[in-house]
Parts: C-alpha cells; sequence; structure tokens
C-alpha cells in the first residue's frame, strides 16, 4: 500500500483537515479539497506552485506563500518569513509518527490508516492544546 496523508493546520500547528489520496497520484490536486477550511494564508512548497493551485488559493482569498517553481518564466514574489511557517506542518507529521503503527502502516487498509492518522491527529490537539500549555492530560 502507498499512501500519503496531506494535512491542512493553523497558526498553531493543529491539524485542521487530512487527506489520502491514491498512492500513485500527484500531490498537488490534493490541495484543493483541503482549502474548504478557508485559510488565511496557504504555505506550500515549490512543487504546489502550479497554475490550478494558484486559482484554488486565490478562490478563498488567501495569500499563497508558495515560492515559485525555477522553471516559471515569471516569477511571482512571496513572503519567505510566512515561508519558514512550513515547518509546523513538519512537526506535525513528527508527532503523529511518534506512534510505532502510524509511523510503519500497519493498517491494511487506505480506510482504517486515515482513521488512525485521524485519531491521532485528535489526540495531538487535545495534548497540544494551547489552554492546557502543556499540563498533560489532567487525570
Amino acid at each position: 500500500m502507498t499512501t500519503k496523508v496531506h494535512a491542512l493546520v493553523d497558526a498553531l500547528g493543529n491539524g485542521l483537515r487530512l487527506a489520502l489520496p491514491l498512492g500513485q497520484h500527484a500531490d498537488s490536486p490534493q490541495l484543493p479539497g483541503l482549502l474548504a477550511a478557508a485559510p488565511g494564508a496557504v504555505v506550500a512548497d515549490s512543487a504546489d506552485d502550479t497554475n490550478a493551485v494558484l486559482a484554488a488559493v486565490a478562490l478563498t482569498e488567501a495569500e499563497p506563500v508558495i515560492p515559485p517553481k525555477v522553471s516559471r518564466k515569471q516569477q511571482r514574489a512571496y513572503d519567505a518569513n510566512r515561508y519558514a511557517d512550513r515547518n509546523k506542518v513538519e512537526r506535525f507529521f513528527g508527532r503523529l509518527k511518534e506512534a510505532r503503527g502510524f509511523a510503519t502502516r500497519y493498517q491494511k487498509t487506505a480506510i482504517s490508516f486515515l482513521a488512525v492518522a485521524h485519531l491521532l491527529a485528535a489526540i495531538d490537539w487535545m495534548r497540544y492544546c494551547p489552554h492546557t500549555l502543556g499540563q498533560g492530560w489532567g487525570w
């Protein structure tokens, strides 16, 4: 099973939406489906610098913080300081991969793998909720 999980996180790095495409599909077609949450800015890597993605970001009236591909004829400007926040998505996935079953993909079906990803994202949200300020579970 080849699976990729795509995530939309908020400014604090909490997971908002998860998507699981088919393994043989490219990454950039997944972004418009994740944008239903209407973010203020979309921070993505240069692989997502396609006209379709930029049009989907424009429909949500969000700021595209996507560095242009070097092969693009007309280079666009982007906020490099905001692009540094892309690490929050990587840290979100790092926290999810602390669960061994998720990191090694023990689940046999894609739907059960996505269910585990949603469960871990919910636990991550509760664990790192800004209201608890790292006080743990409170049990």
